[in-house]
């Protein structure tokens, strides 16, 4: 574990590791010097135990969950969500969140699941909800195009969908359908970010990508 001395006023903490294809070390270290500038002591864990510390959880403004297809006892979950209720904020993208564990509970709290994604990656515009447009998370962005994995996921009703990708018909579906792909949600005192995007490394290089998912931060930091 690497923690960082620096005296700040909030706490967050990094939760990475899991499958190996998400990247979770280099893509996430691409999001600590920001933390850092905006002023948190940011804390780094490659162990998913420390979510057993649930006065640590209580005590963070913001964890980052970098997970990826992971195993989490029923007292880690209920530790996080409890924290959430609390106040404590959860981001996070990609696989890293809403691939992470077959967790009833933690899907609650997230809002949403990974379901599949077609082979490979596509060509498709992220589309941004004009109703939204205000939210602070894509104030000021507009609708963009990516070259990455395009996520299906199962999605709970209680959440904020800020942007959306479409489906094209195909063999099993006679119609085009709109998918969640960025949303946020309150859990008690607590903030939840969620983006699909951030398979690899370059989708961060979009600039619209890399906006939404730094807001998102802050956004769900207490």
């Amino acid at each position: 574990m690497n923690i960082s001395t620096t005296d700040t006023t909030r706490r967050a903490l990094v939760v990475r590791g899991g499958w190996e294809g998400h990247e979770p070390v280099a893509i996430s270290d691409r999001f600590v010097p920001f933390l850092k500038d905006h002023g948190c002591a940011v804390d780094t864990s490659e162990d998913l135990a420390v979510y057993d510390d649930a006065e640590r959880l209580l005590a963070t403004d913001l964890v980052v969950q970098c997970w990826t297809m992971g195993t989490i006892t029923r007292e880690q979950s209920d530790n996080l969500a409890a924290a959430v209720r609390a106040g404590t904020g959860l981001a996070g993208w990609h696989g890293g969140i809403i691939d992470s564990f077959f967790d009833h509970g933690y899907h609650l709290l997230t809002g949403g699941r990974f379901v599949m994604h077609p082979p490979g990656y596509l060509d498709h515009t992220v589309h941004l909800l004009p109703e939204r447009a205000e939210h602070p998370v894509i104030a000021g962005l507009q609708d963009f195009d990516v070259h990455t994995e395009q996520y299906w996921v199962l999605t709970d009703p209680h959440i904020e969908v800020l942007a959306t990708t479409t489906f094209p018909p195909d063999e099993l579906r006679d119609r085009p359908t709109v998918m969640p792909a960025v949303w946020t949600r309150t859990w008690g005192a607590g903030r939840v970010f969620v983006s699909v995007l951030g398979h690899k490394p370059d989708d961060f290089d979009v600039p619209e990508v890399r906006a939404m998912t730094e807001r998102g931060l802050l956004w769900a930091s207490r």
